[in-house]
């Protein structure tokens, strides 16, 4: 997928920026609408979007969900050290079969990754956080720490 992701950021014209700077700013807007404020036709809409869904531009869309109405509570970013740094695949196909891990960075620093989790209180952190990822082979060592508030979510800026 990074060779079609590079490929396709050298074929992304001033039209497909202009359509992505209205469908990140909302993504139910109709391609009727888009079509209208970018100046082409609905079907050239749709397509450019499809292209870039295939190439690797568009990652998804689709509606976020606010974790505390279902009872996820807490929020944490969760430093993971592991035993070796070769041994990030095998640490990430393991944390894709927890559900409340929603995202995952390979960093540089000091923790060899940054995983965010949901959990519904104290005592599912400690479930997750001992009863899962603690028990994954190569992790060594994890630093939890607590988000309190999230006041900014968007995308890059598109120019």
């Amino acid at each position: 997928m990074q060779a079609n992701f590079i490929s396709s950021m050298e074929k992304i014209d001033k039209l497909d920026r202009q359509i992505l700077r209205v469908i990140t700013e909302n993504a139910r807007t109709p391609f009727k609408d888009v079509a209208e404020e970018c100046g082409v036709s609905r079907a050239a809409v749709h397509q450019r979007v499809q292209k870039m869904l295939d190439n690797g531009v568009i990652l998804g869309s689709g509606y976020q969900v606010n974790p505390k109405m279902l009872g996820y509570n807490l929020c944490v970013l969760i430093g993971i050290t592991l035993e070796k740094g070769s041994m990030y695949k095998d640490v990430t196909k393991a944390l894709e079969k927890i559900p409340e891990v929603v995202e995952t960075q390979f960093t540089l620093g000091a923790y060899s990754m940054m995983v965010k989790v949901f959990a519904k209180d104290d005592q599912d952190l400690m479930r997750i956080l001992n009863g899962k990822i603690q028990e994954i082979n190569g992790v060594a060592n994890t630093e939890t720490l607590t988000c309190l508030d999230q006041k900014i979510y968007r995308n890059v800026p598109i120019e």
